[in-house]
């Protein structure tokens, strides 16, 4: 008999199936929160970073304040980086009971490289080496354009846990895959151990949606409006299906929810789903009933019309959809790369009206 008591659909799919839960945010409260309900890991990048500045900044006020003090020479771009890590050892901290539980295997929270730096391997790497050290339990997140592969493989051999980020697509997810197989075969070839190293590609599944939404507006394309909610949905399928015949060691990961199906239809996955905390109160308050339907197809009538009407479905869903070339030029590589750079931008500019606060908004004295 099972004394657990039932705390809603998603801790029931972490007590029954294997798929894990995430969450999407580096909030105390929120991540609070989804330990509650069985979470083992979360993550964070630039927008994430802002988001909970504004959630929670009476909790951060005097960390950055001692920030400024004790860097009297940093950079904004220094003390935006210092301020992003500082939230991901406090996050790291809440999840280090579940990294020592689960045996290092899980229990790591994902900070994201810079993402500036997408274009440039050498960068990323030692970036991702750095945020490495900053707690035994980091997983670094690295963009899945042709220079972000090149650094998965090198912070793998390096004993590093990536979490690809920056990937909507088949071919993506499977070039993660081998860049990964490649960087830890290095390491067994050097008898060097696999230990604690548990990589990740996330798939962002919403975010396929999104382009494919935004590229029947601008090409004057009509589909079922219902239709683009099962694209992201039948990449992650198809990915995985590739990935578990193959024996990946990697693990896939969906991310930027939209509907309830980028959850739903991913239970009884050995994969992961990182979930805003909006979405995880919502769903554990729905009827969406926690059982497998990874394994169950997305309608092969809404699959066939997505890639007869739709370019860059067939390019994210089919495997050689495209290479490595056209990662970086893919509609939705690009409107998050702007995202992401524009929300580490955001977070500069905070740092530095407290640096250089505009003198035209003080109060004139009398």
């Amino acid at each position: 008999m099972n004394d657990t008591p039932y705390l809603g659909p998603l801790h029931e799919m972490t007590r029954t199936t294997p798929t894990d839960l995430w969450n999407d945010s580096c909030s105390v409260a929120e991540l609070t929160y989804a330990l509650k309900h069985g979470a083992v890991g979360a993550t964070t990048n630039p927008v994430i970073v802002g988001e909970v500045l504004q959630k929670e900044l009476p909790l951060w006020e005097e960390p950055i304040g001692r920030l400024l003090d004790k860097n009297p020479t940093a950079t904004e771009d220094d003390l935006a980086w210092k301020l992003i890590e500082r939230m991901a050892v406090k996050g790291a901290e809440l999840l280090l009971p579940v990294y020592e539980r689960e045996k290092h295997r899980k229990g790591k929270l994902s900070i994201q490289t810079n993402p500036k730096y997408y274009r440039d391997a050498e960068r990323i790497t030692g970036q991702a080496l750095h945020f490495s050290r900053l707690a035994p339990n980091m997983q670094i997140k690295i963009p899945v354009t042709e220079a972000g592969l090149q650094a998965i493989e090198a912070a793998t051999y390096q004993g590093l846990s990536i979490n690809a980020t920056v990937s909507f697509t088949v071919p993506q997810a499977v070039a993660v895959a081998e860049a990964v197989e490649r960087g830890l075969k290095k390491r067994e070839a050097e008898g060097l151990g696999l230990d604690g190293i548990s990589p990740v590609c996330t798939i962002m599944v919403g975010r396929l949606d999104d382009w494919l939404r935004a590229a029947a507006e601008r090409d004057d394309i009509i589909t079922d409006p219902g239709y683009f909610n099962w694209a992201g949905v039948a990449v992650m399928k198809k990915a995985y299906q590739i990935y578990q015949a193959r024996g990946y060691r990697a693990r896939l990961l969906s991310a930027a929810y939209r509907c309830h199906m980028h959850w739903s239809e991913f239970i009884g996955g050995d994969v992961i789903v990182s979930i805003p905390y909006l979405w995880q109160v919502r769903f554990n308050q729905s009827d969406v009933q926690a059982i497998p339907r990874m394994d169950h197809p997305v309608p092969q009538t809404i699959v066939d019309d997505l890639l007869r009407k739709f370019e860059d479905f067939r390019r994210a869903y089919e495997e050689d959809g495209m290479g490595p070339a056209g990662f970086d030029t893919f509609g939705a590589t690009v409107r998050t790369l702007r995202q992401f750079i524009a929300g580490y931008e955001s977070l500069v500019h905070f740092i530095r009206e407290r640096l250089l606060p505009n003198p035209d908004l003080r109060k004139a004295k009398k």
